[in-house]
């Protein structure tokens, strides 16, 4: 689904300073933009161009997270967290996967991931000037068409020239808020399987109650590899395991896609942000109100709900954290004061004045939140089948235009993993679409009201319970079969279906397009063209001495292992095993699952369990090696300390942590606890 900036901002940030050189160990650095020269000035490590090739050609986006190759076999090691859609989409009532863990003995029991992929960044390109010269000279509006038909263009040309013997996935990339845009050329990995995840009680071992805490005991590890051709991927550039980790105070790099930062919103921005987490709020805490009741109805009930349950929960803390953040006056006092700074050395006054442009179109956002979430967004219609529904009915629509005149999620490029996902043999529950359905259309009513013309159409005649059960009941597009025959009998056939799905996603479709259309032009185009003049105003002071907010894209950054001083207390960086031992309470979160009761007698009680870092990292470094200054991973990142949430917004070198996997437990498991013979034996663990 399309999300508007408003909404995305919701997993977003900003840092206290405009944009000033970063110190300590703050930073998400591109690869081609490092800062070599200050790590060894300040650490004495020397990390050489072949060094960061290296890395980067050994790091791994997944469709969720980062991993890393391990093996030269295509072997992957990212976190259990980020194989928990995978452990759930092979998962039935009588097999549950994501509470009792798996292990393939042997290559022929590894299981495909349904929806997973994995991409290796190959090469970048600096488009900037050839995006620049599509928008020269065009009103807001104008420029944001060009610049969404020169991306398509330049991604198709770079996928084309890549040719079938050597395909490349081609995705455009913005930095510095416009003020820079690059091509970044990715090699797929379409096949992924699982090879072996633990028990969720450990991997998640504390729940939500020590989520974003430290000290932790969490075992948040998996290992997939990747396929081509129905064979292990050969992969040359892959990490080696460090199973001693690393020392106190040693320097640690992260390697990985940090999901989104903003580091510099502008105050207007802050101000949209903080009044939208509220609703946002609201909503989540509702739906995680309805899992809990739903899950208590049974086991089968709890299953059903694990996954979506544990990420919502996470995403709700994080929120409540950021809002706090957000509702800091002095902070907020502090934003104010560096972007008068910044707005008296640009120049720019009146009509130019790219600042009271954004804060013009964020009104204009606020005026269009609610249809736009509700309808667009699909928030009024929460449910995976009227996702497939509405997937279908665009796709159809838009893959009989040109490409470049598409939106931008139905591109050439975009296509195939749309697919892979609309054909995908997953498990929809009808009882958890009719909960997330109904609470949805309840929502849409609440807010924008019984006489709006959309949601007095649907219920004119029936209540949100009654409207959901009839849709779930009906569809047959649960069959992956079925949306096959539709995705590739294309407008025709989505013309001539009966499902009662499509219809509404049909009659929708034309509202929904409408609001987007009003929203990209009314708020995303005027802040993107006064994003653009600010990043100019700061490129012109700074240039590139600073990094980039994260975008989903490969970073590095470094940092040594430390702990921290909380409530005048030392915090140690490290937690041994036997801590994990003495807070079990039998009962979850705190359950130790009997394979580890078992082997108790077996294991160090002094082996180091996880591990707290200066690192500079957000969602979506999940999984990301940590790794030496000799290149060799000693730990798995796999969270922050309660610190780290506002590390969205800025960088608290004094408490903010991230938290990884210690590579001793993770051997002691593999050998220990589990007895997974070749897999350690590949990762040179005996």
């Amino acid at each position: 689904m399309h999300t508007p900036p408003l909404l995305r901002r919701l997993l977003l940030a900003l840092a206290v300073a405009i944009a000033i050189p970063a110190f300590a160990d703050e930073g998400m650095w591109t690869f081609d933009n490092f800062p070599a020269a200050t790590v060894k000035q300040q650490y004495g490590a020397d990390i050489t161009p072949a060094w960061l090739d290296h890395v980067r050609l050994s790091t791994v986006r997944l469709s969720n997270c980062t991993a890393s190759f391990v093996s030269p076999e295509g072997l992957i090691l990212t976190n259990h967290h980020c194989a928990a859609q995978c452990l759930a989409e092979i998962s039935s009532p009588q097999q549950d996967r994501l509470k009792d863990g798996y292990l393939a003995r042997d290559r022929s029991e590894e299981v495909r991931c349904p929806t997973q992929y994995a991409d290796v960044l190959v090469g970048m390109e600096n488009i900037t000037a050839k995006v620049a010269a599509a928008t020269r000279g065009k009103d807001d509006k104008a420029a944001g068409e060009a610049r969404k038909r020169a991306l398509t263009q330049l991604e198709q040309a770079c996928e084309q020239a890549a040719g079938k013997k050597d395909p490349r996935r081609c995705e455009s990339v913005k930095l510095y808020e416009g003020g820079q845009y690059f091509l970044y050329q990715y090699k797929r990995y379409t096949d992924v399987r699982l090879t072996f995840a633990p028990e969720d009680a450990i991997a998640a071992y504390g729940g939500d109650p020590d989520n974003f805490q430290f000290p932790r005991w969490c075992l948040d590890m998996s290992v997939l590899r990747a396929y081509e051709d129905g064979k292990p991927a050969r992969t040359p550039n892959f990490l080696k395991v460090n199973w001693k980790g690393p020392a106190e105070n040693e320097l640690v790099f992260v390697s990985g896609h940090p999901g989104s930062t903003d580091r510099q919103l502008t105050v207007a921005q802050l101000e949209a942000l903080r009044a939208s987490l509220p609703f946002w709020l609201l909503r989540a805490a509702e739906t995680r109100g309805r899992y809990i009741q739903f899950a208590q109805g049974g086991e089968e009930n709890a299953r059903i709900v694990a996954d979506p349950l544990t990420s919502l929960e996470n995403s709700i803390k994080v929120r409540r954290k950021e809002l706090d953040a957000l509702l800091d006056g002095s902070l907020m006092a502090q934003k104010a004061k560096d972007e008068a700074a910044l707005r008296a050395r640009a120049g720019l006054a009146g009509a130019q004045d790219p600042w009271v442009q954004i804060e013009k179109a964020e009104r204009r956002g606020h005026d269009l939140q609610l249809p736009y979430t509700f309808i667009e967004s699909a928030a009024g219609f929460n449910s995976a089948l009227f996702r497939h529904a509405r997937t279908l009915v665009r796709a159809a629509a838009e893959r009989a235009k040109p490409n470049d005149e598409r939106l931008r999620e139905f591109t050439d490029s975009s296509i195939p993993q749309v697919q892979q996902r609309m054909t995908a043999a997953v498990p929809i529950y009808a009882e958890r679409e009719k909960l997330t359905l109904s609470s949805g259309l309840l929502r849409m009513r609440e807010f924008l009201g019984p006489d709006y013309p959309l949601v007095r159409n649907l219920l004119k005649e029936t209540s949100p319970e009654a409207l959901a059960t009839s849709l779930v009941e009906g569809t047959r597009l649960g069959d992956p079969a079925v949306r096959k025959a539709l995705w590739e009998g294309g407008a025709e056939a989505i013309k001539a279906s009966k499902d009662p799905m499509i219809r509404i996603a049909l009659l929708v479709d034309p509202e929904a397009r409408a609001i987007r259309k009003q929203y990209e032009d009314e708020v995303e185009s005027p802040i993107d063209a006064a994003a653009e003049k600010i990043a100019a105003a700061r490129f012109a002071a700074y240039g590139t001495s600073v990094y980039p907010d994260a975008t989903f894209t490969l970073r590095l950054n470094f940092g040594t292992v430390q702990g921290w001083v909380e409530a005048g207390k030392p915090v140690a960086p490290f937690t041994p095993l036997l801590r994990a031992y003495e807070r079990s309470t039998g009962a979850d979160p705190f359950r130790i699952p009997d394979s580890w009761l078992k082997a108790r007698a077996t294991l160090d009680p002094k082996t180091p369990f996880n591990l707290s870092t200066t690192n500079d990292i957000v969602g979506g470094n999940s999984g990301s090696a940590l790794i030496n200054a000799q290149g060799d991973i000693v730990g798995l990142m796999f969270d922050g300390n309660i610190h780290s949430i506002s590390g969205s917004y800025w960088f608290d070198t004094e408490k903010n942590r991230s938290i990884a996997v210690h590579t001793g437990i993770i051997r002691a498991a593999l050998t220990q606890v589990y007895g997974a013979t070749a897999l350690a034996q590949e990762l040179g663990a005996r």
